[in-house]
């Protein structure tokens, strides 16, 4: 099972995502994820970095490190812009990049409704998605967001990857039966414990969002 770490980029420069990318790399983490979010969750009086500047600039500077947001929502921007971000991060960090996309749920409706970008139904936001995967799956690894199961069952209609966020292992397994599946989320205190349980389910990857503590997970990674 591959590690990454979410990015700290709710902030209004990229230090500090720079310094954790460079802490995984020197860790021998695998890889670093950003957010795709106009501002953090809940808080619109706070600012947010785009992903793909973020991650474009770390691809220079830690050349070991997969690449990727977690997950870029196909409402923000459109498909054509979205598959040109995807493919200039690729020009940037070949074979390092993961496409990591999804819907959008009612938890971001505000950031787009906030910015007039408009909310399309489910099913054309589904529609969006599926365009998106089709033109990149050929490319680079993609990962589709769980979310409702016509959503999961496009997902594995088009064989790409599942991303759960902060589930726990036994539906990591439940869902690795019907396909392969990634995960992301805050680790708890058992950080070992969480990582063996997921890994023993099935998961591809551990996505581990704040509070980071990277020496537990270079720890894992040098046992395994």
């Amino acid at each position: 099972m591959k590690l990454g770490v979410l990015l700290p980029t709710f902030r209004d420069n990229a230090a500090d995502a720079f310094a954790v990318a460079s802490e995984a790399e020197r860790a021998g983490l695998d890889g670093v994820f950003a957010f795709d979010h106009l501002w953090p969750m809940g808080s619109p009086e706070r600012p947010a970095l785009a992903p793909f500047p973020v991650l474009a600039a770390i691809s220079s500077r830690n050349p070991s490190l997969y690449l990727g947001p977690l997950v870029a929502r196909v409402g923000l921007v459109g498909t054509e812009k979205l598959v040109e971000q995807f493919e200039t991060l690729h020009s940037l960090a070949p074979g390092r990049v993961i496409a990591a996309m999804g819907t959008g749920d009612k938890l971001s409706e505000a950031e787009q409704v906030a910015y007039d970008l408009g909310y399309p139904s489910a099913s054309d936001r589904r529609q969006l998605l599926r365009d998106a995967i089709v033109a990149l799956s050929a490319t680079m690894e993609v990962w589709c967001g769980a979310g409702s199961p016509q959503t999961d069952q496009l997902a594995r209609d088009l064989g790409v990857v599942i991303n759960l966020w902060g589930k726990e292992a036994s539906v990591v397994r439940d869902v690795a039966r019907s396909g392969p599946v990634s995960w992301a989320g805050p680790l708890n205190e058992n950080t070992a414990q969480t990582l063996d349980a997921l890994a023993q389910a099935g998961a591809t990857w551990a996505v581990a969002s704040a509070p980071l503590r990277i020496d537990q997970l270079e720890e894992w990674r040098r046992a395994h």
